[in-house]
């Protein structure tokens, strides 16, 4: 049986090579709370990273670039307050956005940008993006912006990377570490 003789083949395979990465309008409220969907955001950072472990010049960025802090602190962590704990996750998502986005321009602004490379660094924009919508959905935001814990939390802390490698590497550790456990907290406060 061809391709042409099966009209439902072509669209099942256009289904299954959408990206996870692009947001997808009217998806359901909570889409966040499956925890397949975050699990898969954080496979392909590690993609990303595993991949760009190996090169060395390639990888280089021709400027420093500020990333947040992703160490978590788990007693303080379970101690701060909602507002705190969203007010870290909506800078440090911001800050990472940011230096993603810095790294796809140096990266096409280099002499002979890698197609590879490229791919994941798109990729990272995409999941960003959607990751910012599906948490705005879920109302981070409102509880960052609302709650009067934001206001006396301390700023978040930041350093600077030199190489894709190291993005991709704290781009994965902030979605495993305090996106992760950030979720999965207001994701069981909704649920109550």
């Amino acid at each position: 049986m061809g391709v042409l003789e099966c009209p439902a083949l072509p669209f099942l395979l256009c289904l299954l090579s959408l990206p996870l990465g692009l947001p997808v309008l009217g998806a359901p409220p909570r889409l966040i709370c499956d925890s397949r969907v975050l699990e898969r955001y954080i496979l392909e950072a590690k993609e990303a990273e595993n991949v760009t472990m190996g090169c060395a010049e390639s990888c280089s960025l021709s400027e420093n670039i500020t990333v947040p802090d992703t160490k978590v602190n788990f007693y303080a962590w379970k101690r701060m307050e909602v507002g705190q704990q969203a007010g870290e996750v909506w800078q440090g998502l911001a800050l990472l956005s940011e230096a993603v986005l810095r790294s796809q321009a140096l990266l096409a602004n280099s002499s002979q940008p890698s197609e590879t490379l490229q791919l994941h660094v798109d990729k990272a924009v995409s999941g960003l993006r959607s990751l910012t919508s599906l948490l705005r959905v879920l109302g981070t935001q409102k509880e960052a912006l609302v709650s009067p814990d934001t206001a006396s939390a301390a700023p978040l802390r930041t350093f600077t990377v030199d190489t894709l490698c190291k993005v991709f590497r704290i781009y994965s550790n902030f979605l495993r570490g305090k996106l992760k456990l950030y979720t999965g907290e207001a994701c069981r406060r909704g649920d109550r």
